[in-house]
């Protein structure tokens, strides 16, 4: 058995979300500085840019993850991939190339613990509970989930919402039971949530980076007349309607 202090608080670094298995780690402070880098790693500390690191403690359980970003294995972990033959390797690749993440996705299952990379992004851990068992993520933003969450590329239902949003042809899209981990430039202290009941919420541009994949996404005018839109200056909104949630970054 190893025994590991990763989890012990000590002037660099603390223990700052815990939800379900997955633990993330913020370095306070970076102490491994010279003279030439120590006022910017000082200035970095002070407004938040900070490094952070995720952790899934397993017990005979297993977590998913995004390609390239383990860094170490802790115990008795095996890795395996989600590419069953030549059709799924293609299949897998095809829908990571629409996504812009890796199609190929280790799964890791044992005892232990997986330390995922360092990362300067900001990581948002949420369960899938609270989403009604489902919720579709920005391109980019997946970083792991609980093995008992599947992985599925969705399309849009119509053109409008692909070409004119901002959003793309193609999401990922997490269901099932579980805890999911997102990458984001945004700090959750900055996103707002929006809760839809037989409601609807109008976006100008692509800021919503996760919402319920049973809204009805589509892209149309601020006022009812092109000209009263160009008036306006707002031109095309990015539209959900239904009941579900929105998750947004108003500032980025």
């Amino acid at each position: 058995m190893i025994k590991t202090d990763l989890f012990k608080e000590t002037e660099a670094r603390k223990v700052v979300r815990q939800l379900g298995s997955y633990s993330i780690l913020e370095y306070t402070k970076d102490i491994s500085v010279n003279p030439t880098t120590a006022q910017t790693a000082y200035f970095m500390s002070e407004m938040n840019v900070r490094k952070k690191q995720l952790v899934a403690t397993l017990n005979n359980t297993g977590i998913i993850m995004q390609a390239g970003a383990m860094q170490m294995m802790i115990g008795n972990i095996e890795a395996s991939t989600n590419v069953k033959g030549v059709g799924g390797f293609f299949k897998s690749m095809a829908g990571g190339a629409v996504t812009g993440e890796s199609g190929i996705k280790p799964l890791y299952f044992g005892y232990g613990h997986v330390v995922f990379e360092p990362t300067y992004r900001y990581i948002i851990l949420d369960d899938l509970a609270n989403w009604g068992g489902a919720v579709t993520v920005e391109d980019g933003l997946f970083l792991s989930c609980n093995d008992t969450v599947q992985i599925k590329t969705t399309h849009r239902s119509n053109v409008s919402s692909a070409v004119a949003g901002g959003e793309g042809f193609f999401n990922t899209t997490l269901v099932g039971q579980g805890i999911v981990a997102l990458e984001s430039y945004v700090p959750s202290e900055e996103l707002v949530l929006f809760e839809l009941n037989n409601d609807t919420l109008k976006i100008d541009g692509n800021m919503a980076i996760a919402w319920s994949p049973n809204l009805n996404f589509t892209v149309e005018r601020t006022t009812k007349t092109l000209i009263g839109s160009a008036a306006s200056g707002e031109g095309l909104v990015n539209v959900y309607r239904g009941t579900g949630r929105v998750l947004v970054a108003p500032v980025c």
